[in-house]
């Protein structure tokens, strides 16, 4: 699908508009290296090497709800834990303790300073929103309101699905594609007319079972082969990339979109 054509945006948080990718693979090398140096007895022949914050990151939780990156990444280790409760310390061993220590780890991140944005990326939701093209946010992340507002872009977004609404409504995480269902729901669109723009492999397989009419992948870390092969139609390093098709010759109007 031409992306002027599509009728609505649906964008992840994390690495698309925000540049909070690396804060969460800060808090997740820390969580994750944490709980193994504190494991006393592990099985035999496991491997327990440390979290890396990129191989890592972008392989077993990027993209995907706080719990389920956890059970995924020990499960590359061979360790499986036990669920635990909510309220679980951080010091837990269990899924919930572990996805706590993460969490408190992200926050004390997050209120060192301001959130930077992808310029490109803010500038192609304004351009949507002055042109009456709806955009909606769609995270994994719990923390997807408090990083809009550290970032300054809180207002521009038409629906938000964030880990809170999918733990709510018992939505299946990424790559399922449930919470970008959701999202075009809310907006009262045909899926097949939304396009979808993810960095994370997880995601762009979620746009793709789903059947958005559009599927973008953001290549910031050298993966584009790999988000083309799980479901991106299009990959770009940077989305102002794609000013120019809409603004059309010498910052004309471009093609309508309504």
């Amino acid at each position: 699908m031409d992306p002027t054509d599509c009728r609505a945006w649906l964008f992840d948080l994390d690495g698309v508009l925000t540049r909070t990718a690396d804060l969460h693979a800060a808090a997740w090398k820390s969580a994750f290296d944490g709980f193994l140096a504190a494991r006393t007895s592990p099985a035999p022949g496991t491997p327990s090497s440390g979290f890396d914050p990129v191989e890592d990151y972008l392989r077993y939780v990027d993209g995907r709800p706080r719990t389920d990156g956890v059970r995924t990444f020990l499960a590359s280790r061979g360790i499986t834990l036990p669920e635990g409760e909510a309220d679980d310390p951080p010091t837990a061993q269990t899924v919930m303790g572990v996805a706590n220590a993460k969490n408190t780890l992200f926050q004390e991140l997050l209120e060192t300073g301001r959130v930077a944005v992808y310029d490109g990326a803010v500038e192609l939701v304004r351009l949507l929103k002055a042109r009456g093209v709806p955009v909606a946010v769609v995270s994994a992340s719990e923390n997807t309101p408090a990083v809009l507002r550290a970032a300054g872009i809180a207002g521009l977004f038409d629906a938000c699905v964030d880990g809170t609404v999918v733990k709510e409504r018992r939505l299946a995480g990424k790559p399922a594609p449930d919470s970008y269902l959701e999202a075009a729901a809310m907006l009262g669109i045909d899926p097949a007319l939304a396009a979808i723009v993810e960095d994370a492999q997880a995601g762009v397989e979620a746009g793709r079972s789903g059947h958005f009419g559009l599927v973008v992948g953001v290549d910031h870390t050298g993966q584009a082969d790999a988000l083309r092969s799980h479901g991106a139609d299009l990959v770009v390093g940077d989305l102002g990339e794609l000013l120019p098709g809409f603004l059309g010759p010498a910052g004309g109007t471009g093609r309508a979109l309504t």
